[in-house]
């Protein structure tokens, strides 16, 4: 079955934290739901960002298109893992991300957020 929505409505986690719903309102107008367990839920969040990139590219025929979010404020904490430090990128609208970085990866983005880039920036891969 494939449901068309027209808005989200309320989302929010369940009473247990076992799951996430996504309320929303279909083509119709009826209101809907969609539940999902936290590992269903993450596996959608990880996917998402692909899709959006590859729905712009296919949209206007540019393999170059990113989908990018403004960054509002960034922190860097210490994780309870000693080899790593937990980075959160976060938006304007408090949309936020976190990545645990590795030991040997933290000198590397420090360097390469420390260089100066032409007009045309290149993509610098890790």
């Amino acid at each position: 079955m494939e449901l068309r929505a027209k808005a989200l409505t309320v989302c929010e986690v369940g009473d247990d934290g076992e799951t996430i719903s996504l309320g929303f309102e279909d083509a119709a107008g009826n209101a809907a739901a969609l539940s999902l367990s936290v590992s269903q839920a993450g596996a959608l969040v990880m996917t998402l960002p692909g899709l959006l990139e590859l729905a712009l590219r296919t949209r206007y025929g540019d393999q170059a298109l990113r989908y990018a979010y403004p960054l509002a404020s960034w922190t860097i904490e210490q994780s309870t893992d000693s080899t790593k430090r937990i980075i959160t990128l976060a938006t304007p609208d408090g949309f936020s991300v976190r990545f645990a970085i590795p030991d040997d990866q933290q000198n590397v983005l420090g360097e390469a957020l420390l260089m100066r880039y032409p007009s045309a920036p290149a993509i610098r891969p890790n």
